[in-house]
């Protein structure tokens, strides 16, 4: 299996991006890594870590341009056609590799992947699936910020890649749906919001109907489908959240002995929570629906982090996610048939 790496993606590269890649090499024997990107600079950080005995199982894809998190995913594609993350999707287009793998600029993979791969047979939008940890284990949010301004029916398409993926690589036998809004009935939210509703309680899926922002941590559902514009938001409140929070602690912890005490003997479970919440545990965010393996790491991804995203690339391209997705949209369309084909 070969996973290629935007190896100039992200704030920390080359370097975690190479860490990253060599950490995963000598995990996954069935594992191989083309470095897109700038063979000097990525072969000066190959040369840091023993990695001589990897070589049959890394090779090199140079390029001459990177994508800076100022220019315009869309732009980036038809004016840098030479960048790390756009020749990566070229390798996953041509066969040369089964999977990207990129913390670089999130727009330049969306708009590559979906102009480049196009969508799966029954997808019209691509969606970012992102995991968040809770109670019990980890949910789904798809849209993570792929589509600010979606149809209704993109929506029940990513419901349904939401539940395959939640199946095949979270291992729910039966996924839950929740739609998110601002109240539990039916009747709540936006003429948007309703008919999201209406159509994902047609769906052929296991929908649990409106799941509100406070209580979603709870884990009612396993897949929270909303359009990318409130799923992105959300996403960096809860980041943004956290980190005051880890602050606030560790100021109030520091502000006498008698706390710093209490903190060193309780050390464990502080640390067991900053794992549990960590983005380093979970690696990538899938971009779902495009005809190819696309897995997004955060830009300040840490080499452990980018591990572990290649971890996901690889279980997605084993379980096969994609043809899962086309089965389970074709049997979608079989229920529930396009607006104009019912009329007729």
């Amino acid at each position: 299996m070969k996973i290629a790496l935007d190896a100039m993606g992200g704030d920390f590269a080359p370097k975690n991006p190479v860490e990253g890649a060599v950490a995963a090499l000598r995990d996954f024997s069935d594992v191989s890594v083309v470095f897109v990107g700038d063979e000097t600079a990525v072969r000066a950080e190959l040369s840091l870590h023993d990695a001589d005995h990897l070589a049959d199982r890394i090779s090199f894809y140079h390029t001459t341009q990177v994508v800076e998190m100022s220019d315009s995913g869309l732009d980036s594609v038809r004016k840098k056609k030479d960048s790390s993350v756009s020749r990566a999707v070229d390798l996953v287009k041509s066969g040369g590799a089964d999977a990207i793998v990129s913390a670089g600029h999130t727009g330049a993979l969306v708009a590559a992947a979906t102009i480049k791969l196009r969508t799966l047979p029954g997808i019209d939008r691509a969606g970012l699936a992102v995991l968040i940890p809770a109670e019990g284990g980890v949910f789904i949010l798809i849209d993570g910020g792929a589509n600010l301004d979606p149809a209704p029916e993109h929506i029940v398409g990513f419901a349904v890649m939401g539940t395959i993926y939640a199946r095949e690589l979270l291992g729910c036998s039966e996924p839950k749906v929740g739609l998110l809004n601002i109240g539990s009935e039916a009747s709540k939210g936006t003429d948007f919001a309703r008919e999201c509703h209406r159509l994902l309680s047609a769906a052929p899926i296991r929908f649990a109907g409106n799941v509100e922002g406070h209580g979603i941590f709870k884990r009612p559902v396993d897949v929270v489908v909303c359009d990318g514009y409130v799923g992105n938001i959300m996403l960096k409140t809860i980041e943004g959240l956290a980190k005051t929070f880890f602050s606030w602690m560790r100021a109030e912890l520091k502000s006498s002995w008698i706390r710093m005490l209490g903190a060193f003997l309780a050390r464990g479970a502080f640390r067991a929570v900053k794992n549990r919440t960590s983005t380093d545990e979970y690696g990538g965010t899938p971009l779902l629906g495009v005809n190819g393996i696309c897995i997004k790491a955060h830009g300040n991804s840490s080499a452990r982090a980018l591990r572990n995203a290649i971890r996901v690339a690889r279980a997605a391209v084993e379980q096969r996610v994609n043809e899962r997705i086309i089965e389970a949209i074709q049997a979608h369309h079989e229920k529930v048939p396009e607006p104009e084909a019912a009329a007729a």
